[in-house]
């Protein structure tokens, strides 16, 4: 069985806070044997394509109409320099369908912004850059008592992380797909965190177990 894991690509669009996720998504070089397979898809709001923070031209798969919850495992929504623009409403609307059906949505820094711009976070735990700042630019927020001043919060089928927590990000977006067992997980992250090499060696030993 394989799903997609959906990447909203935009002009701006920070390179860096999916990385380690969608690499490891893409490859599944860590899943365990009976995990489900994934394939990412870039999503633009168009076919025309992008140009990254980081001045990666990206020609998006798909458009914002072709994205679909049928076979979806997961829509991820990296952060942003437009995140508050009126260009990423459509986007915003698609976010709430596959919130709607139980399917994964992942925001990391500005994107978190944009869902609470669109009352997606005002019932729910969440976190962002900084809950002053998300008050700030988004005088409709309403979701002050759900803020979590924390690197990542997981919530069902919402993840929302800080946008200088791209490894924690990808640790629970991971982990709320399954596609690593535990102790893959745990050695993973350590790995990165520590830049120790038991790590790598706890890692590997984790794939033969």
């Amino acid at each position: 069985m394989t799903k997609i894991a959906y990447l909203y690509v935009f002009d701006t669009m920070a390179d860096w806070e999916p990385g380690f996720l969608i690499a490891e998504i893409n490859t599944g070089r860590y899943f365990q044997k009976d995990a489900v397979k994934y394939i990412v898809r870039t999503v633009g709001t168009t076919k025309e394509p992008v140009v990254t923070m980081g001045g990666v031209r990206i020609a998006p798969d798909i458009s914002l109409e072709e994205c679909i919850t049928d076979d979806a495992g997961v829509l991820i929504l990296p952060g942003g320099d437009t995140w508050l623009e009126d260009i990423h409403l459509p986007l915003l609307d698609k976010a709430k369908e596959f919130l709607n059906a139980d399917v994964l949505v992942a925001a990391i820094c500005g994107a978190t912004m944009g869902l609470a711009k669109a009352g997606l976070m005002d019932n729910r735990p969440h976190t962002s850059n900084d809950l002053g700042y998300l008050k700030s630019v988004c005088p409709s927020y309403a979701g002050e008592k759900f803020y979590r001043h924390e690197s990542v919060v997981p919530d069902d089928n919402l993840i929302t992380a800080s946008g200088v927590a791209p490894l924690e990000f990808a640790r629970e977006v991971l982990r709320e797909l399954g596609v690593f067992s535990a102790q893959t997980l745990e050695a993973w992250y350590q790995l990165y965190v520590t830049h120790e090499a038991q790590y790598f060696y706890s890692l590997m030993g984790s794939l033969e177990e």
